[in-house]
């Protein structure tokens, strides 16, 4: 058990505050489950009293969320970064799919808290549509894309929440060595696929032959051939 903290002086909550973040943060990682995050169990780590942390959260679930749109906080700037400079928007779009998945890997307990649990309303999730929503836009505004851009973007985001839970939950499948790679492959089959499905009509299979000659038009403009 950690030591009692010295009383924070007038106008030092913001300071607390953190340090309870903190504190419950490394918790959480450390044992792979919200189940340990219980205001007094984080009060004893930072060396407060329990009606301290609850000053500051008012329930279990709202230091729990606190804690992970903390590190949430994190993937608009790893999107932002990962699409700088770049002036294709489909190639942006697969850049904001592989910086989604890569995220989720790196911050497992997190994104299984925030994203594989249910909740009426969720800031994390309504942060990822955004920039998904944002990434599809650009593309149908330049063609590549055919469709309403929430409805697009809610199936490509399946497709990239679908892989990271996978990976995060699945780790006994027979996942390639090279998982960067494999990320690589699944963003550009949900980005091609689309590319492809919708210009079709809703509700049509394709004959393979179609779907080949559609497929083989995408790859041709991304490489700028006629």
């Amino acid at each position: 058990m950690s030591s009692r903290r010295v009383r924070a002086n007038p106008g030092e909550g913001g300071r607390l505050r953190e340090e309870v973040l903190l504190a419950a943060e490394r918790m959480l990682v450390e044992a792979g489950t919200e189940e340990v995050l219980t205001l007094r169990a984080v009060a004893e780590r930072v060396g407060v009293t329990t009606p301290s942390v609850y000053r500051h959260f008012a329930s279990k679930d709202e230091l729990v969320e606190a804690v992970c749109l903390r590190a949430w906080d994190g993937l608009g700037s790893r999107i932002r970064e990962a699409c700088a400079r770049l002036t294709d928007p489909f190639i942006a779009l697969g850049q904001c799919g592989r910086a989604y998945i890569r995220f989720a890997l790196d911050h497992p307990v997190q994104y299984r808290v925030l994203m594989l649990r249910r909740t009426e309303t969720s800031p994390a999730a309504e942060a990822c549509f955004g920039y998904m929503v944002d990434a599809v836009t650009a593309c149908v505004a330049t063609g590549v894309l055919h469709g309403e851009p929430r409805r697009l973007a809610l199936s490509l985001w399946s497709a990239m929440h679908g892989c990271a839970s996978l990976l995060i939950n699945q780790p006994s499948l027979p996942w390639p060595g090279d998982l960067d790679e494999f990320v690589n492959e699944v963003v550009r089959m949900a980005g091609f696929g689309a590319a492809v499905s919708t210009r079709l009509a809703r509700g049509r299979v394709p004959r393979s032959a179609e779907v080949t000659a559609g497929a083989d038009t995408m790859v041709n403009r991304m490489e700028g051939k006629k």
